[in-house]
């Protein structure tokens, strides 16, 4: 067995910590949507039980050994509870965001051919409404929350006997997620028991110092359920037995408040996109997040103002921000941790987030190359990141070409614009396709932000022949003028900004910003710098 992995299984997980005798108790900030009659509260044993039923239910529809389960529906944790269900009969789960549009949607499931989807009505009647026909593009579909035409109900499942667990072989395709896909249509990544549960949960479920779940620790996670990410941190989590584990389903502070105010976290791990949202509330006393110690982003960028709001709304003494840098495709790369003195001495005229750290010792590896050769340049010099990791995925599906040129070897071009220092640190320039060539659009970010505390967020977009173009988002979509030619004096020259309201802004299910479907949004050019052959 390699060096630092634990033998979790995705498929018998919640078994397996039952015979661990694990008291994790689980906390929701909504009933599960398999499951509503169970409450928020939930333990090990009955978890368990849980799985069971819904292998069960699986396999009264059909579901055998080597079929793909597509599974979309509105965000919640029992996306892991199904993926570990679908495992356990030997299929392999398609975790797919509700936030994907129809038409994306139709065009991954057309590429998965699922024996079975698994969905509920909400998402069936909005492809609906836009001409998209979900449940013609899979074999069966098992509707959650109510009976539809032609369609499995949970009333019709319920009850069948429980097959045994199938432990796949370490190197078989065990699931499958997608990419954000702020550019286009996302890709549909494979993941094996040896990248995901192996390499990343069982790295993770270490009592690392600060990183590491402790026995007292209430640990919350407000992430898409849908991503890969989230089997991994359930899986690392629960294995390391913490008090509590909090799964929170919204950004909406109207569910999320109160599920964090009773439980108070100890550490948090959300969206950056959710951070933004509640940083409003960090300045309430005594309020959700006073004995946070650690807190994590991953996903997207933080910036500045963020990051200080929430270290200076804990009373614990010396907590910790960890910003982590992967792909859904390799898992994390580096990571980078941030105090409150830090934070405090970034203040000034050039804020930086975009120092993203080192690579994981003994798990990750870096090198920058010329987009144009492709050759190593020396450190200093921005260029291509290039990473090696043995958590790498095995494939896209329905894209194996695609996945073939990002592969030089044992190397994965990220399609990052990065710069590494002679002492191997990463300094993040911007993505490739969004590059611009006044500078970094991160960095450029960044300083609005720092500068301008109205502004909840800025995007800015390149195109060839213009300045660079602000999108602005403010809470009531209204931006003081002569505030904004004070906060970008001294930068590169840009476009008068526009101004939009959070939700007048297209997001994945991340939060992430969907650049292209912004562009033509406020109907800009799709035109950019990059040359976009990386994403």
């Amino acid at each position: 067995m390699a060096l630092f992995t634990k033998p979790i299984e995705l498929g018998t997980l919640f078994d397996d910590l039952a015979d661990r005798r694990h008291a994790t108790t689980v906390h929701l900030s909504r009933p599960l949507d398999i499951a509503p009659q169970l409450g928020t509260t939930l333990d090990i044993p009955g978890l368990a039980g849980l799985v069971r039923d819904a292998a069960g239910w699986l396999a009264a529809a059909g579901v055998r050994r080597g079929d793909r389960v597509a599974i979309v529906k509105r965000n919640h944790w029992d996306y892991v509870l199904l993926s570990c269900a679908a495992a356990r009969v030997g299929a392999v789960p398609a975790s797919l965001s509700a936030h994907l549009t129809p038409d994306v949607l139709e065009t991954l499931l057309k590429r998965l051919d699922p024996a079975l989807l698994v969905t509920d009505s909400a998402l069936l009647s909005a492809c609906h409404e836009a001409g998209v026909n979900p449940a013609g593009l899979a074999t069966r579909t098992l509707v959650l929350d109510s009976a539809a035409d032609g369609a499995l109900s949970l009333g019709d499942v319920r009850g069948h006997a429980t097959p045994g667990p199938y432990r796949p072989l370490p190197d078989e395709p065990l699931a499958i997620m997608h990419t954000s896909g702020t550019t286009g249509v996302p890709k549909l990544v494979v993941h094996s028991t040896r990248t995901i549960m192996r390499r990343l949960a069982g790295f993770e479920a270490h009592r690392w110092p600060v990183l590491g779940s402790r026995p007292g620790d209430v640990v919350a996670g407000a992430i898409s359920f849908a991503h890969g990410r989230a089997l991994a941190w359930t899986a690392s989590v629960l294995w390391l037995a913490p008090a509590k584990l909090l799964a929170v389903s919204s950004a909406d502070w109207s569910e999320a408040g109160p599920l964090l105010e009773r439980h108070r976290p100890t550490t948090l791990e959300a969206s950056p996109s959710t951070y933004v949202r509640w940083q409003r509330h960090t300045g309430e006393r005594r309020g959700a997040f006073e004995r946070i110690r650690l807190y994590i982003s991953t996903f997207d960028a933080m910036h500045p103002p963020t990051v200080r709001a929430f270290l200076t709304a804990t009373r614990h003494r010396r907590p910790v921000w960890l910003q982590g840098w992967g792909q859904s495709e390799t898992g994390p790369l580096t990571f980078q941790f941030h105090t409150r003195r830090a934070m405090a001495a970034a203040r000034g005229d050039r804020p930086d987030m975009r120092d993203l750290g080192r690579p994981i010792p003994g798990r990750t590896q870096l090198r920058v190359v010329d987009p144009s050769t492709l050759r190593p340049v020396p450190p200093g010099t921005t260029g291509l990141v290039y990473c090696r990791t043995k958590a790498l995925c095995l494939g896209y599906v329905g894209e194996e070409g695609r996945y073939r040129r990002k592969r030089r070897g044992a190397w994965w071009n990220t399609g990052d614009l990065g710069v590494l220092s002679r002492t191997g640190g990463v300094r993040l320039v911007d993505r490739e396709v969004d590059a611009i060539p006044e500078g970094s659009c991160l960095e450029l970010e960044d300083v609005i932000d720092d500068r301008l505390p109205e502004v909840l967020e800025c995007v800015i977009l390149g195109a060839p022949g213009r300045p660079a173009l602000p999108v602005v988002v403010t809470g009531d979509g209204t931006l003081d003028r002569a505030a904004w030619r004070h906060a970008t004096a001294g930068l590169p020259p840009l476009a008068d900004p526009v101004v939009l309201t959070w939700d007048e802004v297209p997001r994945t299910g991340t939060g992430k910003v969907r650049r292209m479907a912004l562009r033509d949004r406020i109907g800009e050019t799709r035109e950019t710098h990059g040359t976009g052959r990386w994403t």
